[in-house]
Parts: structure tokens; sequence; C-alpha cells
């Protein structure tokens, strides 16, 4: 029987993040203490490797390789999942929560692909399951989804949740780098893996996104269906001429709430540089929601990191500790266990505007084809920008033009530049990027 006031804690996995949240527990457990009126004790470190541990100078009665002395301690309400992946950390949390354990967890892939049978089954043992940390580091958004915004129909959320991805276009926009010299320089920084697919491809943002959107929305998410694109295939030639239009890039989640269903996707775009999110820099991670209420709300913060992810997985702690989030946890239908199949939305329905730039011959006419092709599709051109070409390479290569459309159906641009790209006088295939504008606010 646990004691009144006090909440034991066990931390599974003192990686990185693990030792970010025992360091907080221990180093500032008075000031938790303080601020909750409850003792939150760290009770069992569960790991192979202590090396993390000890330098953290953690003391060694902590240290465990079984996950069953915290799950066999009656002192024990909360198992920190912190060790990653979707296997063992899948059957780890099915035993806390078999165990009457609450669990809190940083760990967005798994949530992605299995977070409705994890939280179902957390119902079915009467405790909860708190993820503030997966989704965008020490940013409290899942909390304002779940609290700050309810009374707001929510329109759209836009994010920047990958702080390696914008470390990296951050290099090649402010400093010119090259993809390949930012990525470089990311990993020797330590922005980025060794094997940086996950995040340069899109998929952990993607894994974000159906998080997000499923507490948006109260729709249940199939994270196969969102369409993602990442910025391993970028080129500096392109971020180059979107700048001389007054744009910036960024990869962003991006939810829409339309009538029809939801608008879904991950990829690189251009904004305004007068955006909101145009000025988030380095690995700093932002996510605007636009509620049908309150309008634009912006989250701003780390994304990443031993303390920012500590400080939200030690917020969650303290919540349960609480009592204030397994009452959300159970009464408040949001979540994808209890919500109905989202209506997902194809790429070719989305509606936007483009960024398209074409490696033309250079002769009369080929920009009539293109503005003929363009209009067949109802898309109108906003702009056009040429230049001559690149380090004189001459006709080889062709000479870039840039064309910038109205708002336009995807799947209308698609099947225009099929067309074009078979043109003899387009060298190459055309490099297609969207253009997203502030939200409209819909305030009522």
């Amino acid at each position: 029987m646990a004691e009144p006031g006090k909440v034991g804690v066990a931390v599974v996995g003192c990686g990185t993040v693990g030792g970010g949240v025992c360091a907080l527990l221990t180093r500032d457990g008075r000031t938790l203490a303080q601020r909750t009126g409850r003792q939150i004790e760290l009770r069992h470190v569960v790991d192979v490797d202590f090396t993390r541990a000890k330098a953290l100078g953690l003391d060694a009665s902590l240290l465990r390789t079984s996950l069953d002395d915290a799950l066999n301690d009656p002192q024990t309400a909360i198992v920190c999942e912190l060790v990653g992946g979707t296997t063992f950390a899948k059957a780890l949390i099915e035993r806390a929560l078999r165990a009457g354990k609450h669990v809190v967890t940083a760990n967005k892939a798994l949530l992605a692909h299995h977070g409705p049978e994890l939280y179902a089954l957390a119902r079915e043992r009467g405790v909860s399951i708190a993820f503030e940390a997966s989704c965008a580091g020490g940013i409290p958004i899942i909390r304002a989804l779940l609290d700050g915004l309810l009374a707001n129909r929510i329109d759209a959320l836009y994010g920047i949740v990958n702080g390696t991805c914008n470390s990296i276009l951050t290099a090649m926009t402010q400093r010119g780098q090259s993809y390949a010299d930012a990525l470089q320089d990311a990993q020797r920084l330590g922005l980025a893996e060794a094997d940086p697919t996950l995040d340069v491809g899109g998929g952990d943002s993607a894994h974000k996104l159906a998080i997000l959107a499923a507490l948006a929305f109260g729709q249940r998410i199939d994270l196969d269906a969102i369409p993602t694109e990442g910025i391993d295939r970028l080129q500096l030639r392109d971020l180059q001429y979107g700048q001389e239009l007054g744009y910036v890039i960024k990869l962003l989640a991006i939810a829409q709430q339309r009538e029809d269903g939801l608008s879904l996707r991950v990829r690189p775009v251009f904004i305004h540089r007068d955006h909101p999110l145009a000025w988030v820099s380095g690995p700093f991670n932002a996510v605007s929601v636009y509620g049908h209420a309150v309008g634009h709300t912006m989250y701003y913060g780390r994304g990443a990191g031993a303390s920012p992810t500590a400080s939200a997985v030690v917020a969650d702690i303290a919540s349960i500790a609480l009592g204030t989030y397994p009452r959300l946890f159970t009464d408040l239908p949001l979540f994808p266990d209890r919500a109905e199949q989202a209506t997902q939305l194809p790429l070719a329905a989305v509606q936007s505007r483009y960024y398209l730039r074409f490696s033309v011959e250079d002769k009369p006419g080929v920009l009539g084809q293109i503005t003929t092709e363009l209009g067949s599709q109802g898309i109108s051109i906003s702009s056009v920008l040429q230049h001559e070409p690149p380090d004189g390479s001459g006709d080889d290569a062709g000479v870039p033009v840039v064309v910038t459309t109205a708002r336009a159906m995807e799947g209308n641009v698609r099947t225009a530049l099929a067309a074009l790209d078979g043109l003899g006088a387009i060298k190459g295939p055309t490099v297609c990027l969207g253009i997203v504008d502030e939200h409209e606010e819909e305030l009522s």
C-alpha cells in the first residue's frame, strides 16, 4: 500500500532522456514537492547499462536490471518508459499497465502505431498513459489540446516538430550550405543521428502528426495514410530562388479539417518570411493551432534534448500524482481508442499554391507551352522568375524557370507536370514544392 502523499516512480531506460528525468527527480525533488504538494520519489532505475546513471551520481540502491522489482513494488505508482522502439517498449508498457501502474512515455513511434490498443488496455486496468514528451520535447502541446483548447473546434494545425530537419534547413537557408554539408554538420554537433533516415525522410514528423491530429480532431488516424515527404531531396538552388520570392522553406506537419475529411501531410513547403513559423530556427520546434473561438495560438520551444524532454516527462508524472491527468484520460472522448476512424483525404485533394522549377531549352515558345498546359488543368500563374543557366552549364542543364501558381488542386498540378515533363523542351523532372499561406482565422 502506497503512503499518502507519496508517489513512487520507476524510470526504465537511463539514456539521454531517462538520465534527464532522474536528474530532475533527484536534484529538484524539493521544488517539485513545493509546487505539487506531493512527494514524488524515484524508487527504481531499470537498465542494462548504468554508465550514465553512475555519472549522474544516482544512488546504487536505485539501480535494477529487472523490471520485476519495480512492478512488484506497491509504492511504485508510475513507470516511465524511455527505452524507445516499438517491440520491447510495447511489451514493457503492457506489463506495467497489467500490473496497475500508470505509464509515462516519450515514444512517438509506438503511440503512432499502437496507441489505441495501449490506451484501451490502460482503461481496462484503471490506469492511464501520459505522453507529453512524445511530440515536441518540452513544449506542452498535448496538454494544450487536452485542456486549454477544449472550448474550440480545431480547424488546422501546422507544426515544425523535428529539430534535426529544422537545423539542416536553417543552415541551408542562412549559411548557404548544401543539404549534404548541413547534414554532416548536424551529425557532428549531435543534432542528427548517424542514420538520420527517420528524421530527414519525414517519418518522425508523421508519427507526431498522427498523435497530434488524433487529439486535435478527436478521430483515429491511420499513420500509413499520411502522405510523407522529407527534406533529403531538396536542392539549395530552390531554397535560394524561394528566398528571392520572399519565402523560407520548412518541413511542416500539416493537419486541416475540411468538410469532406481531414487533410494530413508531412512535406517541405515554402512559407512567407513574415509567417509566424518562418523565424523558428535551429533545433527549435513550434506548433500553430487554429481554433474557431481562440483563433491562432502558437507553441514554441526546444523540441529535443535531455532537460526539455525530461521537463515534459516530469510534468506528466506530477499531473498523474495530482490526479488531474488520470481524470482527463478517463473522461475525455478525444483519445483514438474511443474515436471514430478519420476520413483522410488523398494527396491529390490537397489545395495549395505551388512553386515549380522547370529546366527548359533556351528557345522561343517554351514558356507558352508551360502556361498552356497549366491552364488546361485550371492552374493560374502568379509569378515567373527566370535566371541564366547555372555555372555556365548551357543547354545541357537547361535554363531554370521558376513559376508560382495560384491556389490549385494537387492532383491537377501533378497531371500538368507529368505532361510537361514529357515534352522535349523540358529537361529533367520538374521540382514541385507547396506554398503554405497563413491559415485564415474563422472566429465565431
